[in-house]
């Protein structure tokens, strides 16, 4: 039953990891982005809205300068930024044009979400664009903001968007099957609550709770279930993944929405300054 009412979410919000579109984490995965293009087209073509929230600029910088392992320097972190944010909305907007529509860049700040004029303005443009078939493309601004690369990588704001957008779905896509709640043996099908015995789980390795770890998307998918929309974490690997997790299939593991729905404006007057960022 809890699956089946994914079938009727209609505005989706997919987040996507830098694991999962690149190669090793040194390079953009073409080959996957195409893959992900071709399963977007499908959905707008089905009526489905679509926001991506992406990460992956820093990655891309770093395969155009050569680079073999992510650079430790806050500067060059943002160089490879600068360079690889411009490559990455290329490669998107390239094989979406293939299928009949556009890629729409916006780069956010925290300081978007956090000012109301700021935070309802980008609600508008969002609406514009989804009321015009485009797929916007989301990113932090990493050239100019320090947080997204020392926390989240991006989770958190995807959380933040799907509510200002009024999604019916957040989806997101990372190199794990979902939530692992027994020695990486068995994957949480539906979570109801997101209890403190469950984060422990998200934190078996250093690695799980550093930037971009299971314990940021748990944190993520709170914000997103207390604001009445459904999250699923899910393998960006599987085959088809998208399309599956739209036909009902039992792929990740999907965190129910609390039943009082609190979106757009009413989201930001009355949750927003209690987020922890």
């Amino acid at each position: 039953m809890e699956r089946k009412k994914i079938k009727k979410a209609k505005r989706i919000v997919i987040k996507v990891g830098a694991s999962v579109l690149t190669a090793k984490g040194l390079k953009l995965d073409k080959r996957w982005i195409k893959n992900f293009s071709e399963q977007v087209a499908v959905l707008v073509k089905h009526g489905y809205q679509v926001v991506i929230v992406s990460s992956g600029a820093i990655a891309a910088g770093m395969g155009l300068f050569g680079m073999k392992k992510r650079p430790k320097s806050l500067p060059e972190q943002q160089a490879c930024a600068a360079l690889g944010q411009g490559y990455l909305m290329k490669t998107y907007e390239e094989f979406f044009r293939k299928k009949g529509f556009h890629a729409a860049q916006i780069l956010l700040t925290w300081e978007d979400i956090r000012e109301k004029r700021r935070y309802l303005n980008a609600e508008n443009t969002l609406h514009t664009l989804l009321s015009k078939k485009a797929v916007p493309v989301i990113n932090e601004n990493d050239t100019i903001s320090v947080d997204e690369i020392k926390f989240g990588d991006n989770d958190k704001l995807s959380a933040l968007v799907a509510s200002l957008v009024s999604a019916d779905l957040l989806i997101m896509l990372t190199d794990v099957d979902g939530l692992y709640i027994d020695d990486k043996k068995t994957v949480a099908s539906v979570v109801g609550d997101i209890s403190a015995s469950l984060e422990k789980f998200a934190c078996g390795t250093d690695k799980e709770c550093s930037r971009g770890g299971m314990k940021t998307k748990l944190d993520a998918a709170k914000i997103a279930v207390k604001s009445g929309i459904d999250c699923i974490i899910a393998n960006g690997r599987k085959k088809n993944v998208l399309l599956k997790i739209l036909t009902g299939e039992n792929i990740g593991t999907l965190f129910q929405a609390h039943k009082n729905k609190i979106t757009g404006k009413d989201f930001y007057d009355n949750a927003i300054n209690r987020v922890v960022l």
